[in-house]
């Protein structure tokens, strides 16, 4: 294999990544930069892979969510608030029900790009390019706007700063202390069909709290600051680029624009810009796969992104859909297996069970996606394998994007809050009680009830 560099990955083929008009005002941006403070740390990293590390082998569970795609807009107190409050409300309910650490990660301060099916898009005979998330381009549909603008991945990284900065002050203000999980609720909540059993839940853990201290005359450590990890689809390279970079006494190199990024499903090819990339950093690496994948491809991805067996290094994230997990799951649990590596295995159960309304709009069912999520717990536990996270777009908003669950949304009720720019999410409802039925649901099937 050849030897890696930060920008080796131009020697190969990449795939969805935006043309710029003018080279040299993007090279004027990617010098700006990278000349920028990094927006997280190698010492972050190498907590969060030791983390990951342990939910590969059931000693951990890992809790990824967010946006589908993050706006500019949306870089607000109010907003950033409540996404901490659902993933750390969720966090709550899986460490009670599965009885294992729970690693929050976000899909948050940096996922400003999609993956797009095409390359342009034609209104009234228009033909322009497709809008790829605030990182790229605008959403108005007019040739100014549509144009790739470096000058965004600047405007990115100021966001992606910002966001991860009030998130930092609140960890360290003691937002997420166990002792107050009255900081978390959501004006909302109280309404939800769930929210009795949701505070029971909570008065369990704050009874059970008062007695460990009690009986040690001190707080037990850890119980007021959690963590909370950052990750987003590392689509745009040179961005990625723009951030990787040595740091003193640690070997290798780090993408210090998030803790965890991924490879989308377009871009997993292993001989693709991506693969290449991200085999030369020292970061935690998520993978999406799917019905595409095949045992040769995902042996493929193991040998080079997995190749010394680093615990916590590689994250598989299958999103198969319910009717297909069963076929296609265990072949390659299979094949993990042979190549004798451990990796994390993590169920996304939303991007396979998408599907189109009568008028258009994309949604996903609630019970399919709680179908794939229960098949996959119970494929892994079958095979003697660890499913060890879940992934989910979701909303700490009270949007209508998702049909189903406790409330019976209805195709009719999604045009009353469909926000998404790009793919529906699970609201703040819907979250909660998709995390209860993991508890619940997970607890029988492990044992741990």
């Amino acid at each position: 294999m050849n030897e890696w560099r930060p920008d080796s990955w131009r020697l190969k083929t990449a795939k969805q990544q935006p043309v710029y008009p003018d080279p040299e005002r993007l090279d004027k941006v990617m010098r700006r930069l990278a000349a920028l403070p990094p927006l997280v740390t190698s010492w972050e990293i190498e907590r969060l892979k030791s983390q990951v590390a342990e939910a590969a082998t059931g000693r951990g569970f890992l809790l990824q969510g967010g946006a589908c795609a993050e706006s500019f807009d949306h870089c607000q107190p109010d907003v950033i608030t409540a996404k901490l409050k659902i993933l750390l409300q969720m966090s709550l309910i899986l460490m009670y029900g599965l009885k294992r650490r729970i690693i929050r990660v976000g899909r948050f301060a940096g996922q400003y790009s999609k993956p797009r099916s095409e390359e342009t898009e034609t209104r009234d005979g228009l033909t322009l390019p497709s809008f790829r998330g605030d990182l790229i381009n605008r959403q108005p549909f007019t040739a100014a706007d549509r144009t790739p603008d470096p000058d965004l991945l600047l405007e990115g990284y100021q966001r992606a700063a910002l966001t991860l900065n009030f998130i930092r002050a609140l960890v360290d203000g003691g937002f997420a202390d166990f002792h107050h999980p009255e900081y978390w609720d959501l004006d909302f909540t109280r309404h939800a069909p769930r929210a009795s059993e949701y505070q029971r839940m909570v008065q369990s853990i704050g009874d059970s709290l008062g007695f460990m201290e009690t009986l040690a005359g001190v707080q037990p450590g850890g119980l007021t600051r959690m963590d909370f990890f950052a990750s987003h689809e590392g689509l745009h390279l040179l961005y990625e680029q723009s951030q990787t970079r040595q740091v003193p006494r640690r070997k290798g190199w780090y993408d210090l624009t998030t803790h965890l990024p991924w490879i989308g499903l377009r871009t997993s090819d292993p001989d693709g810009a991506h693969v290449e990339f991200f085999r030369g950093v020292r970061n935690p690496i998520g993978v999406k796969i799917g019905p595409e994948t095949t045992r040769e491809r995902l042996r493929e991805l193991i040998d080079i992104l997995l190749p010394d067996n680093e615990p916590g290094r590689l994250t598989f994230i299958h999103r198969f859909g319910r009717d297909k997990v069963e076929t296609c799951l265990p072949p390659l649990i299979e094949e993990a297996r042979a190549a004798g590596k451990t990796v994390l295995w993590c169920c996304d159960p939303m991007h396979g069970n998408t599907e189109p309304t009568a008028n258009g709009l994309k949604t996903r069912r609630f019970d399919n996606i709680l179908a794939e999520l229960e098949q996959s717990f119970a494929i892994h536990a079958d095979m003697g394998s660890v499913q060890g996270g879940v992934h989910f777009e979701l909303s700490g908003d009270n949007v209508t994007e998702c049909i189903g669950g406790a409330r019976g949304l209805t195709e009719t009720d999604l045009a009353r809050a469909y926000k998404s720019q790009v793919d529906p999410r699970l609201n703040y409802e819907q979250a909660l009680e998709m995390a209860m039925l993991i508890a619940n649901k997970t607890a029988l099937t492990t044992g741990r009830a």
